[in-house]
């Protein structure tokens, strides 16, 4: 079975894991480099792309697949534009982190077990810890941290995320 017919979507838009495969090569060992790029762009990894790189870089599609589900960073489920990532890890469990995270999901309208909502505009992710102890209980969203966290501070960056306006 040739490549084409092993497409899972004919229609796809395979341009940007070509940009991503000619910046970063084809090399095997530039694997989580690819996906990274591909994540960047999408927001999570695409079913279609496995077939495409397995490909292009000569690598059976359960391997990449395997690296895929393996690294916790990456996702096979679309995010929102804004990941927030709540931390829970000792100190911030401990200066009250799962108030913060329950104020999160009440502003944003979340159902249990839901971690995205319907606009794409926000997911939110408890995360074991964000080496920012010292300032705990922390939030992340994308690569800014916002120390000190509180309920009211926590609805206060929803709104402003909202608003496009958080920094």
């Amino acid at each position: 079975m040739n490549f084409e017919e092993r497409l899972v979507d004919p229609s796809f838009d395979y341009s940007v894991c070509k940009k991503v495969l000619d910046r970063c090569g084809r090399d095997k060992s530039k694997i989580i480099a690819v996906l990274q790029g591909i994540q960047k762009h999408y927001r999570y990894l695409p079913r279609e792309v496995f077939p495409y790189i397995s490909n292009e870089m000569d690598l059976p599609e359960a391997k990449i697949y395997g690296i895929a589900t393996f690294y916790e960073n990456f996702s096979l489920e679309p995010k929102g534009k804004y990941v927030i990532k709540v931390c829970d890890g000792t100190a911030c469990h401990v200066r009250k982190s799962i108030p913060i995270l329950d104020r999160i999901r009440t502003e944003l309208r979340l159902a249990d077990g839901e971690i995205t909502t319907g606009d794409m505009l926000f997911t939110v992710e408890t995360v074991s810890c964000l080496g920012a102890c010292s300032l705990s209980p922390v939030v992340m969203v994308d690569d800014d941290v916002y120390a000190a966290m509180t309920p009211d501070k926590a609805a206060e960056l929803i709104a402003a995320l909202r608003m496009g306006a958080a920094s």
